[in-house]
């Protein structure tokens, strides 16, 4: 899957909405509860001090946190099924961003499915490995219209009209 090459090119922050920041620190969080092991409340201390946190929607960024790592269980349970490798060969960083865009699928229907999808995907280019962004969105893709079928039934045949 992804090689040892990440890219920490984030996107041009000037032209993030809060959420997409959000995002950002809630990936760097759940990245450090994943690889370090750290609590939740430590992580949070510690990602809301650093810098450019205020510009973030940091209701978004701890529903983010402490959804994924509350629910983790059965973020996993909804996502392996669709893995076709063990998660000790999946980074952190995707593992992170999958674990976001389930939680968003599941609890956050205010963010179209699409949106989390693109979100998820930009957020594996810019910290994943090289290609841990096909992997992302061909595991995301596949949970979508598990987890919003209505939406991507929608939008599928609004796609066939259109």
């Amino acid at each position: 899957m992804s090689g040892t090459t990440t890219r920490a090119t984030p996107r041009k922050s000037s032209a993030l909405s809060g959420r997409s920041r959000a995002r950002e620190f809630a990936l760097q969080a759940l990245y450090q509860h994943l690889v370090g092991g750290n609590a939740a409340a430590d992580i949070d201390l510690f990602t809301r001090d650093l810098s450019g946190f205020h510009k973030a929607d940091a209701a978004h960024y701890a529903a983010l946190l402490h959804g994924c790592i509350d629910t983790a269980t059965e973020l996993d349970a909804l996502i392996e099924p669709h893995l076709d490798r063990r998660w000790a060969e999946i980074s952190p960083i995707e593992h992170a961003v999958m674990w976001m865009g389930t939680y968003e699928f599941l609890h956050c229907p205010d963010v179209p499915w699409r949106v989390v999808l693109n979100e998820c995907i930009e957020l594996s280019k810019s910290f994943g490995g090289t290609d841990g962004y096909k992997y992302v969105n061909g595991v995301l893709n596949h949970l979508a219209p598990q987890l919003r079928p209505a939406e991507v039934a929608a939008d599928q045949a609004h796609r066939h009209h259109a």
